[in-house]
Order: C-alpha cells, then structure tokens, then sequence
C-alpha cells in the first residue's frame, strides 16, 4: 500500500488548514457561544472549492477525490466542528446523492448552487418517531394525476434546516411496500407549503443549525423526483455511506485538536515540582489518545480509498464507512474526555477550548447513524444474517 498522498491532496489540505487557522479557528468561541450561522465562513469554503469537494469542475466543484475530502474534512473540524458539519452535509448527503442519482438539469441546478456556495443545502431524512428506524417514516407524498405529488408531514434533526435552499427529502409513496414504497424529492424551501421549526438548543455543534421542517401540501413537479419512484430508501443508504465517512474525518478532527491541545499542556502544566507529561499515567493516557488517534484516521483513509475505487466500479464501502464511523467517533469522545481529565478544572472552564472539544464529539457517536447502528451493519455485513 502506498500511504503517501498526490500533490492534488495536499494542496487541498492546505487550503482547508489555512482558511481553519486564519478564519475558523478564531471565530470559532463566538459562534459556540451565540449559536449563530457562520455564513461568511461558509461562503468563503465555497469560494475555496471545499463546499463540493468531489464535484466534478462542470458542476462546480474541485472535481477531487475523497481522500482530499477526508484532507480537508479534518483540518475545518480541528478548527470548529460545527464548521465542518455545515461542511459535511453539503459535500456528503447533499451533492453526494445528486451527482449519482439526478438528472443533468437537476445537477447543475442544485448541486452547482451548493458546490460554489452560494446557497446551503440540507438531507432529510429522520422524523421525530423514525431516527435508526428510517422505514417507519410517516412523511406522505402522493401522486396526483397530472404527476405531482403533494407532500404533507414532519421530519426533524435537520441540519442547516434553518438556513437551507434546497433539501433532498425522502417521503413515503407507497407504505404497503415498506422501504421500497419511499421515493427522494428536490425541494425548493421558498415556495409554498414548506415550513420551518425552531432552532434547536444543542449541546454541541452549536453554530450547525438544527430545526424541524414541516409540509403542509407541498407540490413536487415530476422533474423534481431524485431518480426513480421507490428508490428512495436505497439513494438513503448510499448517501450515508458516504456521509460515515466524513463524520470520521469531523471525529479525527474533534480528537485531534485536543489531542495536540493536550501535549502542550502536559509540557507547560507543572505539578510536585515536575511537568505533568513526565508522570506514568499521564504518559499512559497520552500513548493510549495517540493510538486511537491513528487507528481512526488510517480507518477512515481505507474507507474513502474504497469509496474512491467504488465510484469507479468497485466494491461497496459500506462496511469500511461504518468501521471508520465507529472507530472514529468513539476514539473522538475517549480522547476529549482524557484530555478534559488531564487539563483538570482549567479543561472544565469555558475559557479554553477542550471542553468545546468534549460537547463537539458526542454527537459523532450519534448522527448519521449512532454507534449500536454501525455494529449492526458491520456484523450483518460481515455474517450475511439479518
């Protein structure tokens, strides 16, 4: 295996590494503290090519491959994770979807918009009785005889719901054929019948906006169906394969941050007439962060190396984007809570970033599929049993 990154990658990590270091990571307190959307940021990912990292040049994007993504995932996340969510949804879940399963008009008019950055898109999914159990969804869309649908429902935890453009939804169509019975739809937020809920009050990932949606006889156009009535559950799932693996990239970030946070400390903080970095258990918890640290971020670059060679044929990454999911995230919330221990009350007060770091990496262990969901899918993948 050849573990050494092309030119391409790493000019898109030091474009990403800059703009974290330069625009992000000094903002970042501020938008934690009033919760607010950081637009200008965002925009400025979009100029930058980090809003449509693996969109090809003729829809606006870099036109890169997801190693680069996962480059540039990690560098905005080590900044601010609610950066990188923002990031994350648009690049994974949003155009992910599109360039695979749209149509050339529904390509340059939805995925063009969000890979400049110009506008924000959203992923629709989860309502507020259907999370791991996306099946059991209640969001109707029914077909009318000019073939319309109108759709009417709820769906909640959508993130950049609040401030999105457009929004792939997936509703049913059908109940009587369960999972195949579920169709994906483009939906244009400003027009009529579509509404939004408050902003929810997070405990991390403050400046990543969260609300619910609501459909109140939404008209979808024919034109406007992403792929083919009944794909919907399956467009679903590839998404989120491909979305697990930029969840572990935010992870590897989140860890990563305060991992290093954590080594400077250990040097300057000074206890019993010694710096804290030469205690053994100390060093231990530093051996241990440092370990899960790699492991995660090796997991994750196999899992987009399989998605790359997926895109071109291959075989599908569904069970590496899981194991680097679950690896990641649980490595993320481990090495916050010791860095946390280790920075003692100074890690508790609000005026360093570690616990910033801590409330940030719990919700890796929960979107886009919790924890208990990825063994699921590892061990059924790897048995063959359901």
């Amino acid at each position: 295996m050849d573990f050494r990154f092309t030119e391409e990658q790493l000019m898109i990590q030091d474009v990403a590494r800059r703009i974290a270091q330069e625009k992000i990571a000094p903002s970042a307190e501020h938008f934690d503290r009033s919760g607010e959307f950081p637009l200008d940021n965002i925009r400025t990912l979009g100029e930058n090519g980090l809003m449509g990292i693996e969109v090809p040049a003729e829809y606006g994007g870099a036109g890169m491959d997801p190693v680069s993504y996962v480059l540039a995932m990690i560098e905005i996340a080590a900044a601010d994770a609610a950066h990188s969510t923002i990031m994350s949804v648009n690049n994974s879940l949003f155009c992910n979807g599109i360039l695979k399963y749209g149509t050339e008009e529904q390509k340059q008019l939805y995925v063009r918009a969000i890979a400049e950055g110009r506008e924000i898109g959203a992923f629709a999914l989860t309502e507020p009785q259907s999370g791991s159990d996306a099946t059991a969804m209640r969001c109707k869309a029914t077909r009318q005889a000019d073939g319309t649908f109108v759709v009417n429902g709820k769906k909640s935890w959508i993130t950049s719901g609040p401030v999105a453009k457009y929004i792939v939804l997936f509703a049913m169509t059908d109940a009587e054929k369960g999972a195949r019975g579920i169709t994906a739809f483009m939906i244009d937020t400003t027009r009529d019948g579509f509404g939004r809920g408050k902003t929810e009050p997070k405990l991390g990932i403050r400046a990543s906006a969260t609300c619910e949606i609501e459909f109140n006889d939404y008209i979808v156009q024919p034109n406007e169906v992403l792929g083919q009535e009944g794909e919907g559950f399956k467009i679903a799932m590839s998404v989120l394969d491909a979305g697990r693996i930029g969840i572990a990239s935010q992870a590897i970030g989140i860890a990563r941050a305060a991992y290093e946070a954590t080594l400077a400390y250990v040097k300057e903080r000074k206890a019993f007439g010694a710096p804290i970095g030469t205690f053994q258990m100390t060093q231990a918890k530093i051996a241990d962060m440092k370990c899960k640290l790699d492991a995660a971020t090796l997991l994750t670059l196999r899992a987009a190396w399989q998605k790359g060679e997926y895109d071109k044929g291959g075989a599908r990454f569904s069970t590496e984007a899981a194991v680097a999911k679950l690896t990641a995230s649980e490595a993320a919330m481990w090495i916050t809570h010791q860095a946390l221990q280790i920075h003692g009350g100074m890690g508790y007060s609000k005026e360093m970033p570690i616990e910033r770091y801590f409330r940030d990496a719990k919700i890796t262990e929960i979107y886009e599929g919790t924890s208990e969901i990825q063994r699921l899918v590892i061990a059924r993948n790897e048995t063959g049993l359901r």
